[in-house]
């Protein structure tokens, strides 16, 4: 006897009733309704009621489910719509910006040196273009292999193997024979010293993980034991100055054009509590601009007239940019009266009690050279860019020069928010005008002669950050050109001084190879070209843990300082990378002496103030002011009219950097063909990181520029 098939039917759920409602044909819902079975319903007399045929239940269930996906595919329909649209409004928006955009290239030709300069980033951009290339060159050849079934991406691939393949397919066909000598060249000559440098770089990468770590350890114990510097004689009296402790402060503004900052500047440090009598402002103007310099001179003199004891310098012979500005400055004859020097930059806004927070840790302890104080913000929160600016410089201040400061005696000084020993500069030989980075040049130096430094947490000065992506690159590649200019000029005397083996060897080892040249070199060599390149030689493994696990940890400790920035750590740790290509070049730049390790450029300010600052500033302007001495000043203000109307007639642009664009195209190559191999991570860390240089190489980060 036949066994029958029909047992399924008796369990077979009838279809669940659908209620379908719909409004308009954009909005429609659906509710399942949980009805009892029909088998528990009887009839009058008892009985069980009869089944309904199986075709109509069948077509009853069919026309349901029709309806739920004819619905369904309507909204997705929708979605599709909107998504094209916002996918279209971007691809205009980046087709106005590369059609309105000027490259980095047309900005270097216009500048001092721009010849040897625009030489030098040339030869940088074409080595990134040779990788481009060959990337896009490779992912059609694995394309093609890949749809052939000659997917050869496992890294245990043995040669004895390859060898058998490759000769059965040696009278198959052109590209075959192409296809199975490339992988033969991979397998024994390029994945080898790929794989070395991997290693190499991966072993770096560690390192300089583990010296972030002990930093974020040594913060941690600082703030546990709760360790703050005091002065010999207790806590700071604000009210009277350490016990009345006045000495003799030379203040100093250094500026060049700083059009938009200079009055919060002057008059943040002329309402400084300290006795006027005791203290001298010098305002060194390098501005070449000779409206800039009668708006200064006229603020000058019109704190003069509130009785603030202030003087204004400009030079003749502008050589030596800041070092040289401040050097002119110490030559003055009455500086030989001033115990201390206090350095502000022109956007630099300290409170009034700044003074009384500082100086007395100089007061019986004549090892202290330089007191230094942190940077706060006034426009952290303006766009992305300042947002990402404020992780870094929060865990350079809380972190960084912190421990350094507590546990080392020595730090980089940051050229401003900082007081000086004037004994402990002219020990050190003074300013000096050989490297753009004079601040960082003088410390090292004061250091190397036993000076000690103080840093200060608790003690703020207001400034901003760059809001334009232009003007933060430029000065990235003076901050991480100048220390490699420094360490190869300072080695030899680091070698003779008569410091300890230990502070040799931190200084050497730790403060310029691992966080000068080291963390430049494998950020931008692991995550920029490695990377990618072990998506077209797989037999070269860079470990999932290496390109996710440790950067996720490491962002994550570099936020800790600014929790309230916890919400971008992803585009952190992305532009992190992709800041990684300038701060390479620059590093390059200042190590082999390059003609753009010499470049100095303002950093473009705002003029953002402070809310307080905007009060104070109204008070000053609410005052009657008796005469000025600058002549012709109604022709000066009718001209500055003019110069605002011109300036607000123009438009305000961006600019392409080239490096930043063929580095995403690479980025987004290599995530196209890890595809292929199905690695998850590897693929989205280089989709997300194309996007990124994508973002950043159309100036699409932080405000544009006139």
């Amino acid at each position: 006897m036949a066994p029958s098939f029909d047992w399924w039917t008796k369990e077979s759920h009838k279809g669940t009733p659908v209620v379908v409602k719909m409004e308009n044909p954009n909005n429609w819902s659906m509710v399942e309704l949980e009805g009892p079975e029909d088998d528990f319903l009887l009839h009058d007399d008892g009985s069980m009621p009869n089944h309904r045929p199986k075709d109509k239940a069948r077509n009853k269930n069919a026309k349901q489910l029709t309806w739920v996906l004819l619905l369904k595919a309507h909204k997705a329909a929708g979605c599709l719509t909107s998504i094209a649209s916002a996918m279209f409004g971007i691809v205009s928006a980046v087709r106005r910006r590369v059609a309105s955009g000027r490259t980095d290239a047309d900005s270097e030709t216009s500048g001092n040196m721009g010849a040897e300069n625009l030489a030098v980033k040339t030869r940088f951009y074409s080595c990134i273009k040779v990788f481009l290339w060959l990337s896009v060159l490779l992912l059609g050849f694995e394309v093609a292999a890949y749809f052939k079934g000659w997917h050869f991406g496992t890294p245990n691939l043995q040669l004895h193997d390859l060898y058998i393949w490759t000769n059965s397919l040696a009278v198959k066909g052109v590209f075959e024979s192409l296809y199975s000598r490339w992988v033969l060249i991979r397998v024994e000559y390029l994945a080898p010293p790929l794989q070395f440098l991997t290693n190499v770089c991966i072993l770096l990468f560690l390192i300089q993980s583990v010296d972030r770590l002990a930093l974020c350890l040594g913060c941690l114990w600082i703030r546990l034991k709760k360790i703050k510097p005091v002065p010999k004689h207790g806590a700071v009296d604000l009210e009277s100055g350490e016990n009345g402790y006045f000495p003799m402060v030379l203040v100093q503004i250094p500026m060049c054009n700083e059009k938009e900052v200079y009055q919060q500047s002057i008059a943040a440090v002329c309402n400084l509590d300290w006795p006027k009598s005791n203290l001298l402002i010098q305002i060194l103007d390098d501005s070449d601009d000779p409206t800039t310099q009668l708006l200064i001179k006229e603020e000058v003199h019109k704190w003069q007239q509130e009785g603030a004891h202030i003087v204004y310098r400009h030079r003749i012979i502008r050589d030596g940019y800041k070092a040289g500005n401040l050097k002119s400055a110490m030559n003055c004859s009455y500086v030989k009266d001033y115990e201390f020097v206090a350095i502000f930059d022109a956007d630099f806004q300290p409170n009034p009690d700044f003074l009384k927070r500082t100086v007395p840790h100089f007061k019986d302890n004549e090892e202290i050279g330089l007191v230094q104080a942190r940077w706060s913000f006034v426009n952290k929160d303006e766009n992305l860019l300042t947002r990402l600016q404020h992780i870094n410089l929060a865990f350079h201040f809380e972190v960084e020069q912190q421990v350094n400061g507590i546990f080392l005696n020595f730090f980089g000084f940051n050229g401003t928010a900082g007081v000086w020993r004037i004994k402990a500069l002219e020990d050190s030989g003074g300013w000096l005008e050989r490297t753009t980075v004079e601040d960082m040049d003088i410390a090292v130096r004061a250091h190397l002669h036993g000076w000690k430094f103080i840093f200060l947490n608790d003690v703020e000065c207001q400034c901003e950050v760059p809001e334009s992506y232009e003007a933060y690159r430029k000065q990235q590649h003076r901050w991480h050109s100048g220390p490699m200019q420094l360490f190869r000029l300072c080695l030899p005397d680091i070698i003779r001084s008569k410091i300890s083996v230990w502070k040799k060897a931190n200084m050497i080892f730790l403060f310029f190879l691992l966080r000068k040249l080291i963390l430049p070199f494998y950020s931008f060599t692991l995550f920029c070209i490695i990377l990618p390149m072990t998506m077209f030689i797989p037999e070269a493994e860079l470990p999932a843990w290496v390109v996710c696990y440790i950067p996720a940890t490491m962002s994550f400790l570099n936020i800790l300082p600014a929790p309230k920035s916890f919400p971008f750590i992803v585009p952190y740790l992305l532009f992190e990378n992709t800041m990684s290509v300038t701060k390479f070049n620059a590093m390059i730049s200042g190590l082999f002496q390059l003609g753009s390790a010499y470049e100095w450029v303002v950093t473009k300010k705002s003029g953002r103030s402070s809310e307080g600052d905007l009060v104070s500033l109204a008070e000053k302007e609410l005052k009657p002011q008796r005469g000025v001495s600058v002549p012709d000043l109604q022709d000066l203000r009718e001209e500055i009219k003019l110069q605002e109307q011109r300036a607000s007639r123009k438009k305000k642009h961006n600019r392409m950097y080239r490096k930043e664009l063929a580095l995403a195209f690479l980025l987004l190559t290599a995530s196209a063909r890890s595809l292929l191999a199905a690695q998850g991570i590897h693929f989205y860390f280089l989709l997300f990181q194309g996007i990124s240089f994508l973002l950043v190489g159309l100036d699409l980060i932080g405000e544009q520029v006139e």
